[in-house]
């Protein structure tokens, strides 16, 4: 558990700086729908929907980054992450395969990173204070 308690800060850096990577959705959402769905064409609408869904993934990862660096913040910036990543995982899955081959690495790492920040707040919190 000292191992995770040690390095939950660049945990954190590295997970935030790939989730951060979303903000593609936001720059070009027609290139992040066809790259992680598949998807040709978006309606300007959509182009609303993905654009706001990229930037608030981007938040995430830059919330992930901040607590890396705020320990007062840390715990809850870790459980908007963790369900915000739950949420996406449970979304995917619940299509089935139709999108895993495009997001299959995502949801493992997402997975992995639940995992992690999960037992960290139940067990590493209190070696880290320690």
């Amino acid at each position: 558990m000292n191992l995770l308690s040690n390095n939950i800060k660049w945990l954190m850096i590295v997970s935030g700086v790939f989730t951060c990577s979303m903000l593609i959705a936001f720059l070009a959402p027609e290139t992040a729908v066809n790259n992680f769905f598949g998807e040709t064409s978006l309606s300007p609408s959509d182009q609303v929907v993905v654009r706001n869904w990229g930037f608030l993934i981007f938040m995430v990862g830059a919330l992930l980054i901040y607590g890396a660096f705020s320990a007062a913040n840390r715990d809850l910036t870790l459980m908007i992450a963790i369900i915000s990543k739950i949420v996406f995982v449970g979304l995917v899955l619940s299509q089935g395969s139709l999108f895993l081959g495009s997001l299959g690495a995502p949801i493992v790492i997402d997975s992995v990173i639940i995992l992690l920040f999960t037992v960290f707040l139940i067990f590493g919190r209190k070696q880290e204070k320690e």
